[in-house]
């Protein structure tokens, strides 16, 4: 089961929502199980540099069925999955990329944000992935 046009509608939705609470500028991503773009938004002004993070960091969550903020450990130098950012067309394993799953608890896509702190990418990937 893949995530649905209207699922990355509201999930987008909760996350510019959550952007503006915060008062920053956002790209959001969702995708689907498979990596694929289902749904992208860039907020006025948003970082034009962030455009490409973003699509990255919902591809890593998605292609390693966990959040990037848990695979950010993994990364580091002397890690076991050190250097794994440059497979992929290249991942982005910092906070910002959050899994979605169903009610069975299976992956059907993931968000990814990018265009502030990372703290702040997390929070508004979190309340879209939570949305649903």
């Amino acid at each position: 089961m893949n995530i649905t046009l209207a699922q990355a509608e509201t999930a987008i939705a909760a996350a510019k929502e959550k952007a503006n609470d915060i008062k920053t500028k956002m790209n959001i991503c969702v995708v689907d199980s498979g990596a694929n773009l289902v749904a992208f938004v860039r907020n006025d002004g948003a970082w034009l540099g962030s455009v490409d993070i973003a699509i990255k960091k919902a591809k890593t969550a998605v292609y390693f069925q966990m959040d990037t903020a848990d695979l950010s450990p993994l990364v580091q130098p002397g890690k076991p999955l050190f250097n794994i950012e440059h497979s992929n067309d290249g991942l982005i394993t910092f906070p910002g990329g959050v899994v979605i799953k169903d009610d069975n608890g299976d992956v059907i896509g993931a968000i990814g944000v990018s265009g502030s702190t990372v703290d702040d990418d997390e929070k508004v990937a979190k309340a879209g992935a939570k949305a649903l």
